[in-house]
């Protein structure tokens, strides 16, 4: 009967460990609206359950080799009143299987700003980036411009919190970003979105958008079927009435292949493309091409930055439109 026993908690210890190596997600606040939000994917099902949001305090994201325990006992700090800093330290060091080398956490605090850690075992490529008002973080990525680029979309984009977040998951959005996807052709196989304003309560938050999975066979990414979810609800509302540039996208008027690309893109258009600026994952535009009503080209990228590449397509008109694809 004992050995049975240990052989039971050996069995169930072991499938928490592996049940979430999640790959990348931000957690962020709003200083000015008291919001605090998560946001995540990962090449395995169900995601959100790394991300742990405490209206009108902080958020905590516990990734990686995930075991409930460890987030269970930050969400216990956190309540405690311990800043960002002192809940990561202290998960750390009390890691509940004494081996903190495989995790990685994200935490922010309204009153306390954030922190990050990344254990040095966890899968290659692994980061994190930290600002004054976000974490982000990420394992088993295609390389650091998947966060960069999280990164530069949060900061670059304009609007409510939920709408930068949406923005930062978009910015990793290239088939492989969790490299296990790769073959799908697909980034991740799960995706979340939760924001809460200060007077939610831990169960019922203002915005808790979450797909779970979606069939590979399809070719589905699942951060573009959390997009259409969030097209749906009053916070997109929001960032379209504050001008946000990332989201006047209602409407797919090209496509560019292949992606991943080396030397040659091709990009087709069902309307005439006047300009094509190309930016790298950092903003900083690299080449503009006049095409003056094109709608089939090929692009020469060999010069081009490695990684995630912008490109912003100007049509006849004056409204633009933006795809993004990676270059290896």
């Amino acid at each position: 009967m004992k050995k049975f026993l240990l052989i039971s908690n050996f069995l169930f210890a072991y499938i928490i460990t592996v049940y979430s190596q999640d790959t990348f997600s931000i957690a962020a606040f709003d200083p000015n609206t008291g919001e605090v939000g998560s946001a995540g994917a990962s090449c395995i099902g169900n995601s959100r359950i790394i991300s742990d949001v405490h209206p009108g305090v902080g958020v905590i994201h516990t990734q990686a080799s995930y075991i409930s325990q460890n987030q269970n006992y930050a969400r216990t700090l956190m309540n405690l009143g311990y800043t960002s800093q002192q809940i990561i330290d202290s998960v750390v060091a009390n890691d509940f299987q004494l081996n903190p080398s495989v995790r990685q956490y994200g935490v922010v605090e309204i009153a306390n700003g954030s922190a990050a850690y990344t254990g040095v075992n966890c899968l290659d490529w692994k980061g994190d980036l930290t600002g004054p008002t976000y974490s982000i973080q990420g394992n088993i990525l295609l390389g650091p411009q998947i966060i960069d680029s999280m990164e530069a979309q949060f900061l670059r984009t304009q609007g409510s919190l939920s709408c930068r977040l949406m923005a930062a998951l978009e910015g990793a959005k290239v088939p492989g970003a969790d490299q296990r996807c790769l073959p799908y052709g697909i980034s991740t196989l799960s995706a979340f979105l939760r924001v809460a304003k200060p007077t939610d309560s831990l169960t019922h938050l203002s915005l808790d958008l979450n797909v779970p999975s979606v069939p590979i066979t399809r070719v589905i990414d699942p951060i573009d079927s959390l997009f259409k979810i969030y097209k749906g609800t009053s916070a997109y509302a929001e960032c379209t009435v504050t001008g946000t540039s990332f989201y006047n996208q209602a409407v797919k008027r090209a496509s560019v292949y292949p992606s991943p690309a080396t030397d040659l893109l091709s990009v087709k258009s069902v309307v005439p493309i006047e300009k094509i600026i190309i930016a790298n994952a950092l903003g900083n535009t690299e080449k503009i091409i006049t095409e003056n009503g094109a709608t089939k080209m090929q692009l020469n990228i060999s010069s081009l930055s490695k990684g995630i590449i912008f490109l912003q397509l100007i049509y006849d008109g004056g409204y633009s439109e933006r795809i993004q694809f990676l270059h290896l």
